[in-house]
């Protein structure tokens, strides 16, 4: 029997079977779709935390020295303790870093964390929770900040201590609606600013704006917040391959500002976005290690749906069997119908599985602020699945099939 005749009669079977072959294929669908949903979610997860949030909250091609790590989640007492030994990050730090970099980019000081959060007024108007920053002025350079009108803080706007805030694109629709902030006197914490500058919008994450702050010199910021022990050195390079080499130079600059020996740990951290990657990525760790866990189950189910499903095709058709085998078929054929046939449903559901999860995913996309990212090998293993399902639970009927005497099957109709 030719093999594309074992084909069109498996299709034959599966059409004229409707209902049972829609049964059948239920299982692989859902779990299949399942898989693929959840899958694109948690890469687009991945891809998002790295592209917006990471780069948006460090730098693209940036890296910070910080007082204190990056630790999100659990801190352990000792571990916090550790860090506040460690002395404040000061701007002779940061000329240091500048001196063992010179073809950085830029190299600034911000204000450290947590960033305060101050009510903004101007005249009659009041915006509440805006975030408040202390910066250098090559910080700007650092977080990728365009200004679409006024001009950006200066290096005298720091020496001579300014009141002069630059304010991001919510603060600027929000407060001042149609009036250009540009000269605009506003309050903050009770002293009066001039805004300078206005900064391009950098957008939304998860329903989070990047925009919702105000920039001021780092000796005003101090004077009006106090000198803070969590400053931090933002540090961009050109391109992500000088990274690597800038922070282990920016690390023995520091070593040695700091006057460590060789056997004494740092009293500083280099931080990149790397770090809140790395915690997302161990977060959804613990998602991929259960998910096959849900899949396989359902896949398992769904196997024995298969195989439950063909074994009552087998007993229907009997009569057929023997009569393919009174003609000349051989066992080898029949067990290839069978097993055909089990291996086209199981494929046939996940395809519709990964279907199904891609407009699943696409539909989160849309209807959340969560993105979803279908990749090739989430639609390839759906693929692997229902094929291997077809063939590991369709081999007992096929042989079942196969063996049947066929003057008995002609017999049993």
């Amino acid at each position: 029997m030719r093999f594309g005749d074992v084909l069109l009669t498996a299709l034959t079977q599966i059409r004229v079977s409707k209902l049972r072959s829609f049964f059948t294929l239920l299982g692989i669908v859902v779990s299949v779709a399942f898989l693929v949903a959840v899958v694109s979610i948690i890469q687009g997860m991945n891809a998002y935390v790295k592209e917006n949030i990471a780069d948006n909250m460090v730098g693209a091609n940036s890296f910070m020295v910080r007082r204190d790590p990056i630790q999100i989640g659990f801190v352990s007492d000792e571990d916090l303790a550790r860090a506040r030994r460690r002395p404040p990050i000061t701007l002779a730090d940061a000329d240091v870093v500048q001196r063992a970099l010179p073809g950085a980019e830029a190299v600034g000081l911000t204000s450290g964390w947590p960033t305060p959060r101050s009510d903004v007024v101007w005249r009659d108007r009041t915006l509440g929770s805006v975030l408040v920053f202390g910066i250098t002025p090559p910080y700007q350079t650092v977080q990728d900040y365009r200004y679409t009108a006024g001009q950006p803080i200066s290096a005298v706007d720091v020496a001579e201590r300014r009141a002069v805030v630059t304010i991001g694109a919510d603060v600027a629709s929000n407060l001042f609606g149609d009036v250009s902030p540009i000269g605009q006197q506003v309050r903050i914490r009770g002293q009066m600013f001039t805004v300078i500058g206005t900064i391009a919008p950098k957008g939304r994450v998860l329903g989070q704006s990047f925009d919702g702050f105000a920039l001021m010199p780092i000796t005003t910021f101090e004077s009006l917040y106090g000198r803070r022990r969590t400053t931090q050195i933002s540090i961009k390079m050109a391109t992500p391959a000088e990274l690597a080499p800038a922070m282990a130079a920016a690390e023995e600059a520091m070593r040695v500002a700091h006057q460590l020996r060789p056997e004494q740990p740092d009293n500083f951290s280099i931080e990149t976005s790397d770090a809140f990657v790395s915690f997302w990525k161990r977060l959804t760790a613990v998602l991929f290690a259960v998910v096959p866990a849900v899949v396989a189950i359902g896949i398992v189910v769904g196997g024995i749906v298969i195989m439950n499903i063909m074994l009552m095709a087998v007993r229907e058709r009997t009569f057929e069997i023997g009569l393919r085998k009174s003609v000349g078929a051989t066992q080898r054929d029949i067990r290839r119908q069978f097993l055909a046939e089990a291996v086209m449903l199981a494929t046939l559901g996940g395809a519709l599985g990964a279907g199904s999860g891609f407009l699943f995913a696409q539909a989160v996309t849309l209807l959340s602020p969560l993105p979803a990212r279908v990749t090739a090998w989430s639609v390839l293993l759906a693929l692997a699945l229902g094929a291997g399902v077809g063939v590991i639970f369709g081999v007992y009927p096929a042989v079942r099939a196969a063996r049947l005497d066929p003057v008995a099957a002609l017999h049993a109709d």
